[in-house]
């Protein structure tokens, strides 16, 4: 799985693109790879997707618990693929609430962001 994981520059955040790579027949979400981003659209407002990203904001809302770290943004995206054709995918924001405007994460901070993503993809069984 190709977890994006981009720390922003000058600020305490860091976003998470998870592109969907396999099917996920638990959430009505069988034929993820599209021609065009259009069709892509079609599926992030499809329920099962709706009940996807319900499902992963909990798991996050755990995964955070007791951390400095909060959950800025969260929707669908669309990502490109290898080879011309697109597929939905989630986006993330994460901000270290403890660290001033104008700083970057700590490395730690990082570390634990990036932990948090693959913990995230794990229970969700994405990979």
């Amino acid at each position: 799985m190709a977890i994006r994981i981009a720390a922003d520059k000058d600020q305490p955040s860091a976003t998470i693109e998870i592109p969907l790579e396999k099917a996920l027949p638990d959430y009505d979400l069988n034929q993820l790879e599209q021609p065009t981003p259009r069709d892509v659209d079609v599926i992030l407002v499809s329920q099962g997707f709706r009940d996807l990203v319900d499902d992963a904001r909990g798991i996050l809302t755990e995964l955070l618990s007791g951390s400095s770290l909060e959950l800025a943004q969260f929707t669908g995206a669309i990502c490109p693929g290898d080879d011309e054709t697109y597929r939905p995918g989630l986006w993330i924001v994460l901000r270290d609430k403890n660290s001033a405007q104008g700083r970057e994460l700590s490395s730690s901070s990082r570390t634990r962001i990036s932990a948090t993503a693959e913990e995230l993809v794990k229970r969700l069984q994405l990979a």
